[in-house]
């Protein structure tokens, strides 16, 4: 049986974006403006935009969140995933990432459906918490500060829907470490495989990604 060579990985990373991973104009033009206005390249590939957005569509799509805006490509997938009248919240901690994304949100004709929210992701989920009923928030995307992934989800809980999906980047790890150096998402994987009231499973795309759907 072949085995799998870092260099057999890179080739697949490469692949999926090519025959997955296609763009319209809009996410293109972004891309190349945050690499232009020095926002770090560490936005989710095309591929992992797409599956955001097929995913989004399969829950009832009346609520996302968003923890980790960054210049707003995965808001952007996450947000056409959504049914008509559905709406995104993201979450922003740096007033330069979030000036950017608002303008691409506007720029790609979603700005009356996507609500920024500048701040921490932790204070501004005890905000949302508050703020928003149980049960709904159809879809929590989690891209932010590693080690605060538990906390992040643990906050939104109670606001996850039955068929709700909660959806965590880097699973794996990222250009700074792996969870088998001990990476910080490695307890989030743990904690929400070990949750009764979800299913969970994490996908080898990119740097890993967390899926996980509320049963109970």
């Amino acid at each position: 049986m072949a085995q799998m060579t870092p260099e057999t990985w890179d080739y697949l990373r490469r692949y999926g974006v090519e025959v997955f991973g296609e763009e319209d104009e809009v996410l293109r033009s972004l891309t190349a403006e945050a690499t232009a206005a020095g926002l770090p390249a560490i936005a989710v590939a095309p591929d992992v935009g797409r599956l955001l957005k097929i995913l989004t569509s399969m829950t009832l799509g009346r609520l996302a969140i968003e923890v980790g805006t960054l210049g707003g490509y995965s808001s952007i997938w996450i947000c056409r995933g959504l049914r008509p009248n559905g709406r995104l919240i993201t979450i922003e901690y740096d007033p330069r990432h979030a000036d950017f994304a608002e303008r691409q949100f506007a720029k790609a004709g979603l700005a009356d459906r996507i609500d920024l929210r500048r701040g921490a992701g932790l204070e501004v989920l005890d905000r949302l918490a508050e703020e928003l009923g149980p049960g709904s928030v159809d879809v929590l995307f989690i891209d932010a500060v590693k080690s605060e992934y538990v906390g992040y989800f643990e906050r939104a809980r109670p606001l996850i829907a039955i068929g709700g999906l909660v959806i965590g980047d880097n699973a794996y790890g990222t250009g700074d470490g792996w969870i088998d150096s001990g990476h910080g998402t490695d307890s989030f994987n743990r904690h929400i495989a070990g949750d009764p009231d979800f299913e969970a499973v994490g996908l080898p795309m990119r740097e890993g990604l967390l899926v996980a759907r509320r049963v109970s």
